[in-house]
């Protein structure tokens, strides 16, 4: 044991330990250092802003920045084709040079859908599955009928629409709904001797519609031609009718 700690005493032992830290201290700075730069410690650069901008203009600065993109589409109706509508990373992230940031752009092209089915659906449902299938609800009108809220028709463009039918994403679907009213009656109104504006008014205050219009004799002022006769006539054998029904009237220039 005393020749041991003698030992731990001897030049050579501080020598051989001076050497073995050395050589730990250089194998860890070596590497450190080789770390540093395989990793390229500190080296990098912000990404730009693209959001919002045209694909072309996306590309040059990505690349003129010395980075890399791969491409994803969605279709967004209200945003331009072309639009970078997102990216990833985020503005501002810290990354290696050589980096692939991931761009989703506006497909340029409208794709289509089925219209799907919903006669007889209330307005709440028509509505989600209208929405559900990338369409929008346009104008609501009624007409009468037992149902309330219920879709008696659809159309598009002006045109009626039927389930199946292939239309462009985003198109505005109107509705015509059943005001739950169709099973009542009203009074007859009394249009004889009214003009014709005055007769549609009274008319659309008792929830009727004008039917055919018969001209007696030469019409030459329309605007102050008066209803002479009307069918149905507010008699005593017919006095109501139901919702909507449909008044034919004569008009004159003579009144009767």
């Amino acid at each position: 044991m005393s020749k041991f700690i003698d030992y731990l005493k001897t030049k050579s032992f501080r020598n051989n330990i001076i050497a073995a830290i050395l050589t730990v201290v250089v194998l860890l700075l070596v590497a450190f250092f080789s770390l540093r730069y395989y990793t390229k410690h500190g080296q990098g650069l912000n990404v730009p802003m693209v959001k919002g901008l045209s694909f072309e203009q996306a590309v040059k600065k990505l690349e003129d920045a010395g980075l890399k993109y791969e491409v994803d589409s969605v279709f967004i109706l209200d945003q331009p084709a072309g639009l970078v509508i997102d990216q990833d990373p985020d503005p501002n992230t810290f990354v290696k040079d050589n980096r692939t940031i991931y761009l989703t752009i506006n497909a340029g092209k409208i794709p289509n859908t089925n219209f799907p089915d919903i006669a007889f659906k209330t307005l709440r449902e028509a509505q989600a599955i209208i929405e559900s299938s990338r369409l929008k609800l346009g104008d609501t009108t009624y007409k009468p009928d037992v149902s309330r809220d219920v879709v008696l028709e659809a159309s598009f463009g002006g045109n009626p629409i039927v389930a199946g039918q292939i239309i462009p994403v985003g198109s505005r679907i109107n509705l015509v709904l059943g005001d739950g009213r169709g099973n009542e009656d009203v009074d007859v109104p009394q249009l004889v001797g009214l003009t014709i504006d005055e007769a549609k008014f009274s008319l659309k205050g008792s929830n009727l519609s004008l039917g055919t219009i018969i001209y007696e004799g030469q019409i030459l002022d329309s605007a102050n031609a008066v209803i002479t006769k009307q069918d149905p006539m507010p008699v005593d054998s017919l006095t109501k009718v139901a919702i909507g029904t449909k008044i034919n009237i004569t008009l004159s220039n003579k009144q009767k």
